[in-house]
């Protein structure tokens, strides 16, 4: 999903700058020194799971993994995304520095909407809502980043209409495939560090 450089129009690029860099303001203002060493090792994970992708286009199919990284750290979920696309940018060109802002908003915004509507079925003790909140966590953050790039690439121009809709429609497999990831990985963490899930923002 990552945007390359020299393809979106210059208010679409501003505009994405500007909501990340209010999404981080945010994001660091939450963000207390001792869950940094989280921060960190979530920004690094969404790295390493987002490394493997399949060129779309403009952009890319990849696992993204952003439904976890929002469910846990909520707003924080733009720091730790902005230096993990930054560090791709610099060290695999994957995306580049003029999209930066826009790549980060596109994969953080969805992380942050599901830590709003479904932190309190992750919290809960019932095996089968921590599943379902997880899924549906892991499938909408896909969507809404999937929903993101086509616009941005509509409001670019019209010749982008159709790899807007390939996107889009590219996406919607992944979806289960990160809703099913986001399941297993939250059952896990459940079992092994469930104080991860009680904290708030």
């Amino acid at each position: 999903m990552h945007i390359s450089e020299g393809v979106l129009a210059a208010p679409v690029l501003i505009a994405g700058a500007a909501a990340t860099t209010v999404g981080t303001f945010l994001g660091l203002r939450k963000l207390s020194p001792e869950r940094i060493p989280q921060v960190a090792l979530l920004s690094a994970a969404f790295f390493v799971a987002s490394l493997v992708h399949v060129p779309l286009g403009p952009s890319s199919v990849h696992l993204v993994l952003n439904g976890l990284v929002g469910i846990i750290l909520g707003l924080a979920t733009f720091p730790a995304l902005l230096v993990a696309l930054f560090l791709q940018a610099i060290l695999f060109q994957f995306g580049g520095l003029t999209t930066l802002g826009v790549n980060t908003f596109n994969m953080a915004f969805g992380g942050v909407v599901v830590y709003y509507l479904f932190r309190p079925l992750i919290k809960s003790q019932k095996p089968l809502l921590v599943g379902i909140g997880a899924f549906l966590s892991g499938a909408l953050a896909i969507l809404i980043s999937g929903i993101l790039v086509a616009l941005e690439l509509v409001f670019t121009g019209e010749s982008f209409y159709t790899s807007a809709k390939l996107i889009l429609a590219a996406h919607l497999p992944v979806m289960l495939i990160e809703g099913i990831i986001t399941v297993l990985l939250v059952s896990f963490l459940k079992k092994v560090r469930p104080e991860i899930f009680l904290k708030e923002e």
